[in-house]
C-alpha cells in the first residue's frame, strides 16, 4: 500500500473506533468519513473544458471539510488575500493567550462555550487595554485565531491575536502609532485574561475543583509588517492540522510524522501507534458551525468605512480586488489556459456524507 494520509486513516480506522469510540462526537465521526471519502466517488465527479485546445479533465470533488489537509487550498488563499489587503505601514504585534492544563478537560468537554469564552476574553482584553492606554486611547483592529493544537499535536487550546500597533479615534478622526517594541505589559495582560476566565467560568459553573495556577500565560511580541504572522495562521485555518508531507512513515502499527518545534524551527519526528495517531488529528475538529477566525474593530468586515478613512490619512494605496482568473482556477495541462467547469455527476451508489 502506497504510504499516505488517506491510506494511514483507512488502515487504523476499525482499531481507533474500538479504543476511542468512547470519546468521539458526532463531529469526530463525519470529519474522519470525510477525510477518508475525499475526492472519491462517493462526493461526486467534476467535468472540465478548455475552449483553447479542447481537451477536457474529469476530477473527483473533494469533501471541503476543514479538517481535511487536501481541501480548501482555494479559500486559505482567498483569506489571505482579503487580510493582506487590509495590511497597514506600521509594526505588528501578535498576543498568544493560553489556557492552563488545568482547564482542558472542562474545555473539552465544553467546547463551543469555552471557545468562545476564550475568544472573547482574549479580544476584550486587548480592546480595553488600548483604550487605556496613553499612547493608543482608542479603537483597534484585531484578527483572532483559535488554536487548539501544539507542534506535536496534543490538545493545548490558545488563542493568537494579530492587532496593528495603533488606534483610530473616530471622534477626533485620528490616527494614534503606537511606537516601541512593546504593544502592552504581558503580566498585566495574563492578570486581566485571567480574571475575566475565572469570572465567566464560574457564572457557568465550569470551574473546575482542583486548584489553578495563579500565573497564566501571555505572550505578546512584535512580528514586524503583519504579513509573516498571516501567513502562519493562513496555514492552518482550513486544512487541517497536519499536511500530507508531514506523513514519513507507517509500518503498520506504528506512525511516524513531522513537525518543526516551536521558536528552534529545527525539525522533530513523533512515533506513536496508528488509533493514536488518529486520535491526535481528529481532537482538534471544531463543533460544528464554530468560527476559528474573526476580525474585530477596524479590521471587521463592517468597519469598511473605518479603513477607507484610515488609508486616507496613513496615505494608504488599496489594492485593487483580485479577478476571478487571477485569483487561480484549474488550469489546461497542455495549453495552461484556465479551464471552464462544464458539468457535475454524482454516483447513484455513493450517496452523501
Amino acid at each position: 500500500m502506497i504510504m499516505s494520509l488517506v491510506n494511514t486513516l483507512t488502515r487504523y480506522r476499525t482499531e481507533f473506533y474500538h479504543q476511542y469510540g468512547h470519546r468521539l462526537s458526532d463531529e469526530h465521526r463525519h470529519a474522519l468519513s470525510a477525510m477518508i471519502k475525499c475526492r472519491t466517488a462517493h462526493y461526486g465527479q467534476l467535468n472540465w473544458h478548455c475552449k483553447k485546445c479542447k481537451l477536457t479533465r474529469t476530477l473527483f470533488r473533494s469533501c471541503g471539510h476543514r479538517s481535511c489537509p487536501r481541501c480548501q487550498n482555494q479559500d486559505n488563499t482567498q483569506w489571505l488575500l482579503r487580510q493582506q489587503q487590509k495590511l497597514l505601514p506600521v509594526n505588528y504585534f501578535m498576543v498568544t493567550f493560553t489556557l492552563p492544563e488545568e482547564l482542558r478537560e472542562i474545555t473539552w468537554q465544553h467546547q463551543r462555550q469555552v471557545y468562545e469564552l476564550l475568544l472573547d476574553a482574549a479580544v476584550g482584553t486587548c480592546r480595553d487595554f488600548a483604550l487605556r492606554d496613553k499612547q493608543l486611547r482608542g479603537q483597534i483592529g484585531q484578527t483572532a485565531v483559535l488554536h487548539t493544537q501544539t507542534w506535536r499535536l496534543e490538545y493545548h487550546p490558545h488563542v493568537h491575536v494579530i492587532i496593528p500597533a495603533g488606534a483610530i479615534d473616530m471622534k477626533r478622526r485620528v490616527w494614534r502609532e503606537k511606537r516601541g517594541k512593546f504593544l502592552f505589559a504581558q503580566k498585566a495582560l495574563a492578570n486581566v485574561f485571567r480574571a475575566r476566565m475565572l469570572k465567566r467560568l464560574s457564572t457557568l459553573s465550569l470551574l473546575p475543583r482542583q486548584k489553578l495556577a495563579s500565573s497564566w500565560i501571555v505572550d505578546c511580541r512584535q512580528v514586524g509588517t503583519g504579513l509573516p504572522a498571516l501567513k502562519y495562521l493562513s496555514r492552518y485555518l482550513y486544512r487541517g492540522v497536519m499536511g500530507e508531507k508531514q506523513l514519513v512513515n507507517d509500518d503498520g502499527q506504528n506512525v511516524t510524522f513531522s513537525y518543526h518545534e516551536g521558536g528552534t524551527g529545527k525539525r522533530c519526528t513523533r512515533t506513536v501507534s496508528g488509533p493514536r495517531f488518529i486520535w491526535l488529528i481528529l481532537q482538534h475538529v471544531l463543533p460544528r458551525g464554530f468560527r476559528r477566525v474573526r476580525d474585530y474593530g477596524f479590521l471587521h468586515g463592517n468597519a469598511k468605512q473605518r479603513r477607507l478613512l484610515l488609508q486616507w490619512i496613513l496615505k494608504v494605496m488599496t489594492p485593487i480586488a483580485l479577478s476571478t482568473s487571477e485569483k487561480g482556477g484549474l488550469k489546461c495541462r497542455a495549453c495552461s489556459t484556465i479551464m471552464t467547469f462544464c458539468g457535475y455527476r454524482q454516483f447513484p451508489t455513493a450517496g452523501y456524507s
